[in-house]
């Protein structure tokens, strides 16, 4: 039996991409065969398409880590699940991330071990659940596990009007912090407000270090979330108040900026590192979406077929929260 995927046999550009018939994945003691109704796209979804540095991606390859569906078909030892559940899938397996290590859910099926499925409750439409697992897991894990963010702190969110930046936005602010985003366009920030974000900056036109610690009284902020590295780096430093933390889940920009290391000797600064989420993290992002607390924010939504399209407009950043594709 085949079904329609969007995969690439070889690292490029955006022209790599094939949407074609691929055989339907057969499947293994433990594992469960996903219909995907809808996968949110990821920036680590462009960097396995071109390539990463001491990653070996297995040729060719589906991309696609955030998904949710329904069960179509069972394997051997899967008890507690029947085919028809609805889903959404932890992409962190034993044998590796869906969608950079094993294929993903750029697909119509995707076979997910029994062990990285959550229950999808009733009133959460599946695009939705799409935005949830990496963009809020990773938020949960970085804000309160690692980060330690409390009511009433100050927290500059970079690149805020992306997926993990808005999810990042929403839980701030939700746990009661003073949330200053920054993006690149006013249309951007008018969303980022309306998500709740209490101040905004334009960083296409303004210092946002400069302006950032202008917003805090010349205090600096408790908080940055910086995904970006590069050049933001220093001047994400700049910001902080004596004793903030430097939040990091990934280089975007740039994995190896410079550090002036007297900012973090003066200020006592922290530089956390976050590497993603755990299945708890999820399945509690699930859960505050159901409640209503979180509102996951879906910008664009495309059919399988435009795949190549909506990860070019990924990459141009030209959009605001998350791009969701559906099979």
């Amino acid at each position: 039996m085949s079904m329609k995927a969007v995969l690439f046999e070889t690292h490029g550009d955006i022209d790599v991409l094939s949407h074609r018939d691929w055989p339907t994945p057969s499947l293994r003691t433990g594992d469960v065969l996903v219909k995907v109704r809808a996968v949110g796209l990821n920036y680590l979804d462009i960097f396995a398409r071109r390539g990463m540095p001491n990653v070996t991606i297995p040729l060719p390859f589906i991309s696609g880590g955030d998904i949710a569906g329904e069960i179509a078909e069972l394997g051997d030892a899967t008890s507690g699940w029947a085919v028809g559940d609805r889903v959404v899938v932890n992409p962190k397996t034993a044998d590796g991330l869906i969608g950079e290590e094993i294929h993903g859910g750029l697909a119509e099926y995707v076979r997910v071990p029994a062990t990285n499925l959550l229950k999808l409750p009733k009133g959460v439409d599946y695009e939705t659940a799409a935005a949830i697992p990496i963009n809020f897991g990773t938020a949960l894990r970085m804000l309160v596990t690692i980060g330690r963010l409390q009511a009433g702190e100050k927290i500059l969110i970079l690149g805020a009007s992306g997926g993990v930046g808005t999810a990042c936005v929403q839980v701030s602010k939700m746990i009661g912090a003073e949330v200053i985003a920054a993006a690149g366009s006013a249309d951007k920030l008018a969303m980022l407000r309306n998500i709740g974000a209490d101040h905004v900056i334009n960083y296409a036109s303004e210092d946002f270090s400069k302006r950032t610690w202008e917003i805090s009284g010349k205090k600096g902020v408790n908080a940055v979330v910086n995904f970006t590295g590069g050049s933001t780096f220093n001047p994400s430093l700049r910001t902080l108040a004596r004793h903030g933390r430097l939040l990091v889940c990934g280089a975007t920009a740039g994995f190896s900026p410079e550090i002036d290391l007297r900012y973090l000797w003066r200020r006592e600064l922290q530089v956390l590192g976050s590497t993603g989420y755990t299945q708890d993290d999820i399945a509690k992002a699930i859960d505050l979406v159901a409640k209503g607390q979180l509102h996951p924010a879906i910008g664009h939504r495309f059919p399988l077929a435009e795949t190549a399209e909506a990860q070019q407009l990924l990459e141009s950043r030209n959009f605001f929260g998350k791009i969701v594709i559906t099979p």
